[in-house]
């Protein structure tokens, strides 16, 4: 398909992006202005605002009369991939079996600047998707008029045919041959009661291959004549490099060469192992100004350390001598993404062009550090995105493909560089500790008079990839930690959230719901406490507490059905309790119930309830596979992950000591309820990870009466 247009360039409708909501706060950098933009861009889903903005570019019709969707959102096991083939398939008038979708290399001209992440796939590609799909439709359809002698008002399309007159085309015969296209304005989009696959439980389009190992992840890339390759990194804290003897690595079987490039050390061999066995034999000198301790690392991230910022204020503040104040300390700890796949890429560099595969969630964002950082024009550059194996944030910074690329011009061949295992764990981009300080108190009908949540956080998305540093200086604030910061309860008439902000001496960056899992625990623990504190049932407590605007009505329904689907009682019932938890992201509210006992001094969950208002669910089955995982991955970072300092590096570096949930901690029993209160999808992936740390945490205090105010929840 030719990308010659006759007509007008065809460009997708959006509201304001993200860089223009956060532009607003440049002109007036009050406070109170700065809450408003933080307020909006909290629940704001950026519409697509990437390159490659014709249909043609996005779809392409092979000669089995199927369509090729070159999807601007990678797939990393969240199902994107299947839910944008449903929405594409309905506007295309084609099913399932005739609709394939592939990840968009940067030579495909489809381009998401913002990348894969923050729940936003479904979610941000509804319209953009929608109208390309509609316009593809009918530019065939203008084909096949011209093809039949048909006036295209006369002709219909099913199951990839076009027909009219008693004539009829297959979509692949339509634009056979088609050289110039003709873009036609925007159609009518077809109402979503009328569509066939949108809303409908549909088997997953990437399942067959990945069950017979078809599937190519990163690790699974090759090129042909390719080397293996390592980079030597420092273990210790803050550790710069001093100097390098390559000793014998240089002669050992099957090495090709042993280069410094700046401040690291390559090894490029043969085969991998043979690289491992090099990298032994070389002796690296690192600076290390000091070896860092826990002690300090939890000083640094402390309630008044660091830079402030009040994310939200409403009504009055509580005085500091008010006896009648309850106040309560939360913390979290560092925590590593440990996804099953370790970060690494193939490169090639021949005749000043690059071709990199990797496992990626910022496709563009690699495309611009590789230029920038080699000099190399971007034209030039083609990168290929593979499946994810896991990606939870962590592939949204993709240094280690620059490195790649100049080992592979340092060789001349194609390189394969990925991490070790200990490599990944203590050069991740972690998720950041926390400390929170909750402070509330009651009025005289038992209901909260005020909330505050004082909290305080490394980088999540200061100094990352994914937003400019524009975005943090505007806000003022961490936009990613900040996330579940906020008290979600409107009808609370005092409240206040205020962020402290630290730079930590190691890179902390996105991890999974950000700010929310730590932010929740720490506000819903704290509800619950009060709720107890004023004797009241805690659930009622909190729709009492509720406005009856838009938001308010969309989070009482998730509250009341999960109260309702979980039989939710304060009662403790042959040993199990059970506690209940909220939480509102990116406009997704979401209710939780977790029924826990103790078994041997330690917190067992059976059963979890989940509620949610995602909108319009694209593909339901998903969606609830979706909060599943996300609840099984929450459940592990509540209950056993935790990174540590140790003699001034980061522990553990290999899985078994850094305890994650198994199996056999999974509960038997995980029952998903989808409420729709919006016409639209709203994001999905990161929301049920908000409210079940709190959950598990106030079904404890009921068993046992510790409130727990730390992760990992242990029993003392």
């Amino acid at each position: 398909m030719s990308k010659n247009i006759s007509r007008r360039k065809f460009l997708v409708r959006g509201g304001l992006g993200t860089l223009g909501v956060l532009a607003v706060g440049t002109y007036v950098l009050r406070n109170p202005i700065r809450r408003q933009i933080i307020d909006f861009a909290d629940s704001f889903v950026s519409p697509y605002s990437g390159t490659g903005t014709e249909p043609n570019l996005w779809f392409e019709i092979t000669k089995d009369n199927t369509v090729m969707l070159h999807s601007p959102k990678v797939e990393m096991g969240q199902g994107t991939f299947t839910g944008l083939a449903q929405i594409a398939a309905d506007e295309l008038d084609i099913n399932m079996n005739q609709i394939q979708v592939i990840a968009a290399s940067t030579a495909s001209g489809v381009v998401d600047g913002l990348g894969t992440g923050g729940s936003l796939s479904v979610a941000s590609m509804w319209m953009p998707l929608r109208e390309m799909a509609a316009t593809m439709r009918e530019m065939i359809k203008i084909e096949a008029s011209k093809k039949l002698n048909i006036p295209i008002e006369n002709l219909v399309t099913k199951d990839g045919i076009v027909s009219g007159n008693n004539q009829q085309i297959s979509y692949v015969d339509a634009v056979k041959d088609v050289t110039e296209w003709e873009i036609p304005d925007t159609p009518k989009l077809k109402a979503v009661k009328d569509y066939k696959l949108v809303g409908k439980p549909v088997a997953r389009i990437d399942l067959k291959a990945k069950v017979y190992g078809d599937a190519i992840f990163g690790m699974d890339a090759e090129m042909d004549n390719m080397l293996h390759a390592v980079v030597i990194r420092p273990e210790h804290i803050g550790a710069t490099f001093k100097s390098a003897n390559f000793g014998k690595a240089e002669n050992m079987p099957g090495i090709v060469k042993v280069v410094q490039i700046d401040d690291w050390v390559g090894i490029v061999a043969k085969t991998y192992p043979q690289a491992l066995a090099a990298k032994m034999e070389v002796d690296v000198e690192w600076n290390i100004p000091k070896k860092w301790t826990e002690e300090e690392i939890r000083t640094l991230i402390s309630v008044g350390s660091g830079d402030e910022m009040i994310v939200q204020k409403e009504g009055n503040n509580l005085e500091n001598d008010d006896k009648e104040v309850l106040e309560i300390e939360f913390k979290s700890p560092l925590g590593a993404h440990a996804q099953m796949e370790p970060n690494g890429a193939v490169a090639s560099y021949k005749d000043g062009k690059v071709t990199v595969i990797l496992s990626t969630q910022v496709v563009g964002i690699t495309q611009n550090q590789i230029s920038k950082a080699l000099d190399i024009d971007k034209e030039n550059i083609n990168i290929i995105p593979t499946y994810l194996g896991g990606g939870f944030g962590r592939r949204l910074n993709t240094s280690h493909a620059i490195q790649a690329v100049q080992l592979s011009r340092e060789v001349g061949q194609p390189v394969k560089y990925f991490f070790t295992r200990k490599e990944e764990f203590q050069n991740d981009m972690f998720r950041p500790p926390t400390h929170h300080i909750m402070k509330g108190k009651l009025n005289k009908e038992g209901l909260i008079e005020n909330l505050e949540h004082h909290f305080a956080s490394g980088n999540v998305a200061i100094d990352s990839a994914l937003l400019p540093d524009i975005a943090n200086k505007v806000l003022g604030a961490d936009f990613g930690a900040i996330r579940g910061g906020s008290i979600h309860y409107s009808g609370i008439e005092n409240k206040r959230a205020v962020q402290w902000h630290k730079t930590l001496p190691f890179a902390t960056s996105w991890w999974r719901s950000l700010g929310l899992l730590a932010n929740t625990f720490a506000i819903e623990s704290f509800v619950d406490e009060l709720a107890l504190k004023a004797n009241k049932n805690p659930i009622e407590l909190r729709l009492a507490q509720i406005k009856d605007n838009e938001e308010g009505v969309r989070l009482k329904n998730v509250i009341k059905k999960a109260q309702q689907e979980s039989n939710y009682s304060d009662a403790i019932v042959d040993g199990k309790a059970m506690g209940f938890a909220s939480s509102t992201d990116t406009g997704t509210p979401c209710a939780q119930v977790a029924e826990v006992s103790i078994v041997d001094n330690k917190i067992k969950v059976h059963k979890i309830t989940c509620v949610m208002d995602c909108g319009i669910a694209v593909n339901p089955d998903q969606v609830k596979a979706q909060c599943e995982g996300a609840m099984i991955m929450a459940m592990s970072a509540a209950m056993h992950e935790k990174m540590y300092i140790e003699d001034g590096q980061l522990q553990p570096t290999i899985f078994g000591p850094y305890d994650m949930g198994l199996m056999k901690h999974s509960p038997k029993e995980i029952n998903v309820f989808l409420l729709q209160g919006v016409d639209k999808p709203l994001p999905v992936g990161e929301p049920p990870l908000g409210p079940i740390a709190a959950a598990i945490a106030n079904a404890v205090r009921r068993l046992t009466g510790q409130r727990l105010t730390e992760l990992p929840l242990k029993l003392s």
